[in-house]
């Protein structure tokens, strides 16, 4: 597969048009285990296509407020050696190891960095567009026929932790994006009741 050729910019963009290929594929999403993602996982054209795709996430006032650090399994391997023993000497506990394994396990991580400044726009909302790339980035690597998995623990709230990932000090962590091939079937799980959270107004 392949992306269709850019549009030149300024021109017109296609409608949408129904889909229900795209329909069916929002409607069974459902995140996997990172721990139980494996081999084969995207190529590294399919990450740029990937990350392409996430980047059209909505961005008020194109501040771009995020970016993209791909992770290899060796890079993971190092770094998780280096958390584990940063969670013996800060005393956590032996879960705060355990975790781990979700960091090491796919055949790929993308880390989205929210990069959020002060400017024209609230900090929020600009922090809400690292969430949509987030979100946006799963749904490419799925429309590639892989799973994925959006992960924090507690290493991505750690100054000391989030330095070793190359994440500066005014700089957060939106996500781990875990991607590969699940080694078992996703199960459904249940999901929210969307007319209780929902107000209509005339």
């Amino acid at each position: 597969m392949t992306l269709p050729a850019p549009v030149a910019l300024g021109a017109p963009l296609p409608s949408p048009t129904p889909s229900q290929e795209l329909l069916t594929r929002l409607a069974v999403r459902r995140s996997a285990p990172a721990q139980g993602l494996a081999a084969p996982g995207p190529d590294a054209a399919q990450i740029t296509d990937i990350l392409t795709l996430a980047a059209r996430s909505p961005d008020h006032g194109k501040l771009t407020p995020w970016r993209f650090v791909v992770l290899g399994p060796v890079t993971r391997a190092e770094i998780a050696e280096k958390l584990a023993a940063m969670a013996v000497a800060k005393g956590l506990p032996s879960k705060a190891t355990a975790v781990l394994a979700k960091l090491t396990a796919a055949p790929t991580t993308v880390l989205v960095v929210s990069t959020a400044r002060p400017a024209s726009k609230p900090v929020w909302e600009q922090e809400l567009s690292a969430g949509a790339v987030c979100m946006n980035l799963e749904h490419a690597a799925g429309a590639y026929g892989f799973a994925s998995s959006w992960i924090t623990d507690w290493y991505s709230f750690d100054a000391e932790a989030v330095a070793l990932f190359g994440v500066a000090a005014d700089e957060k962590v939106a996500g781990f994006i875990h991607i590969g091939t699940p080694v078992e079937p996703l199960l459904e799980r249940d999901r929210p009741d969307t007319a209780a959270l929902t107000t209509t107004l005339p």
